[in-house]
């Protein structure tokens, strides 16, 4: 029988909890102006911490005004571009809060990007300055003369560390490349000199919410790479709507874990600016492998953990999980790629705290689902709709007509968090905004209660003997298998049946099995016509900054050895 629920009926209200709101009235103040917010609230408290070395939040809002006095006196204006190229570093904060107060845009990119994606982004943004780490400047310099940057200013990993540790840093960096020497050359200046160079002069630049605040750009595995522009208003919407999603943790001083990366958008909404907003302390853990996120937990004891299901797993498959105390984590939020079932459980029993599991993508700031945090919490569920966050489920092949609640279609989503559009792309644009609404490519369903689904995304859906097969649902299966560590399923050509379905498994450290078992293992668990019939083993799969499994590679992969 059919359901006489609509998307417009909003069903998700009912299970918000106390206290969320259904719409919110937002504060017209942009991110600079929550900064300053927190500064006078709580000057003495520590803003940013970084192996132990503290920055107050009154030390914090003097060295962003040092820096943009600094870009003001290299002549960089309101709407100017200026990249950024840091893992979680304090110029990084630093930097990224000047360059909106001078009303510049900021351009956040990898570090580990490639020349080639490096050299796009600048010159595709224009930007006029780029601030990086020193490891990268030789390589910055060389690709100057091809961009519009004039200035590179650089830091290095070891500019703010407490003494003891500076002093070993000083004596290993070489040896392990954690630094190197700059050679001079023209617009190339030390962070540190500049901090030294000039005042903390206030800057009084008029900031609309209507403003770009920053590109990013989306990461180039379904084709060529998109600069996502958000506005202020976007940045500053999405940080209330977070604010307003855990109202246990308003008005209170927590420890958050700075282990996502700041240069992609769920890191830099979620651990960067949420933390500012809050006044809340942030454990910066510039290079997040699984030892340093644990090191860092042990040392510190963050309270709120926002992180990605690799690092998740990574966490409870490292050794050092046995000598780490976890329980100081009173809250998690996951997002940026499915969470497996078995990984939510087992990492709640280590904390005793919920995961509340959620969705995005670049072009939403990145936030638009998420599960209750207090309330009815749906494993496999990304939860339901922020506060203002309008969503409709719709025809994979027109785009237009609303699906029946319970069945599957394209998720499109409309609120105060989605882009502007995307930079010198109006195509591109006009095919992903359509009357407001952001066609995300993802396939997801609704359910009567108003919590959604995403069972794929459009473009990795799998067609075999004619029936579609989302690959997340066979990775699934194999996740619960207790010798996998890490599944990904993707579909490869077959004379027959149009595609069949190959699965590339990790195991657990130290374990063994065969291709046949766990394809034996899947044949009560799912429809035939999903079974997988190859598995490839290997130790490691190929993953973005953030920790997605980039299936697309994977995929590309097989049909380069099929055309061979």
């Amino acid at each position: 029988m059919a359901s006489n629920i609509k998307y417009h009926d909003k069903p998700w209200l009912a299970h918000y909890d106390q206290g969320v709101p259904e719409k919110i009235a937002y504060e017209p103040i942009c991110l600079p102006e929550y900064l300053e917010q927190s500064v006078n609230k709580f000057p003495e408290r520590t803003a940013l911490l970084l192996d132990g070395f503290k920055i107050s939040y009154r030390q914090l809002n003097e060295m962003v005004n040092r820096f943009a006095t600094c870009m003001k006196a290299f002549g960089i204006q309101k709407g100017d571009r200026i990249a950024l190229l840091l893992p979680n570093v304090i110029p990084c904060i630093v930097s990224y809060y000047a360059i909106m107060k001078i009303g510049a845009i900021a351009v956040m990119n990898n570090p580990t990007g490639s020349d080639s994606e490096l050299q796009y982004q600048l010159s595709n943004s224009g930007a006029k300055a780029l601030i990086t780490l020193d490891l990268f400047v030789e390589r910055m310099v060389q690709l100057r003369s091809k961009t519009a940057v004039k200035h590179i200013v650089y830091t290095t990993l070891g500019d703010y560390l407490p003494f003891l540790t500076s002093i070993s840093f000083v004596a290993f960096s070489k040896t392990k490349r954690l630094s190197t020497k700059v050679s001079h050359a023209d617009d190339v200046h030390r962070w540190k000199d500049l901090m030294a160079d000039y005042p903390p002069e206030p800057v009084d630049t008029r900031l609309a919410f209507d403003d770009i605040a920053m590109l990013q750009y989306t990461g180039g595995t379904t084709g060529i790479q998109k600069g996502v522009m958000l506005s202020h208003g976007n940045l500053s919407c999405q940080i209330q709507q977070i604010n307003a999603w855990f109202p246990t943790f308003a008005e209170s001083d927590e420890i958050i874990l700075g282990a996502l990366p700041f240069f992609h958008s769920f890191g830099l909404t979620c651990a960067m600016n949420n933390a500012i907003f809050a006044g809340w302390e942030n454990v910066l853990v510039p290079k997040p492998t699984p030892e340093n996120i644990l090191a860092a937990i042990r040392k510190f004891k963050p309270t709120f953990a926002p992180l990605v299901p690799s690092m998740y797993i990574s966490m409870i498959n490292h050794p050092d999980i046995q000598k780490t105390d976890l329980t100081s984590i009173k809250g998690c939020f996951s997002g940026s790629a499915p969470l497996p079932v078995d990984v939510i459980r087992r990492f709640e029993g280590l904390t005793g705290a919920a995961i509340s599991e959620g969705f995005g993508l670049t072009e939403a700031s990145p936030i638009t689902h998420a599960n209750p945090f207090q309330g009815k919490r749906k494993v496999g569920s990304v939860g339901l709709p922020f506060p203002d966050t309008d969503c409709r489920i719709v025809d994979l092949e027109n785009g237009v007509t609303e699906m029946p609640v319970g069945e599957i279609g394209e998720l499109i989503v409309k609120g105060p968090q989605i882009m502007k559009g995307y930079w010198n792309q109006s195509q591109e644009t006009a095919e992903t905004l359509r009357d407001g609404w952001l066609h995300t490519g993802d396939i997801a369903k609704m359910d009567e209660q108003g919590y959604f689904y995403i069972v794929d995304r459009k473009k990795e859906m799998i067609i075999t003997s004619g029936f579609n097969v989302y690959p997340r649902e066979i990775d699934e299966v194999l996740y619960r298998h207790p010798k996998v560590q890490e599944a990904c399923a993707i579909g490869i050509p077959h004379p027959v049946r149009g595609e069949q379905i190959k699965v590339f498994v990790v195991l657990h450290e130290n374990e063994t099995v065969r291709e046949e078992e766990l394809l034996n293992y899947c044949k009560d668990k799912m429809a035939a016509y999903k079974l997988p019939t190859r598995i490839e083993f290997r130790k490691e799969l190929p993953k973005s900054n953030v920790g997605k499994v980039l299936r697309k590679v994977l995929r590309d992969e097989e049909l380069a050895r099929h055309r061979k």
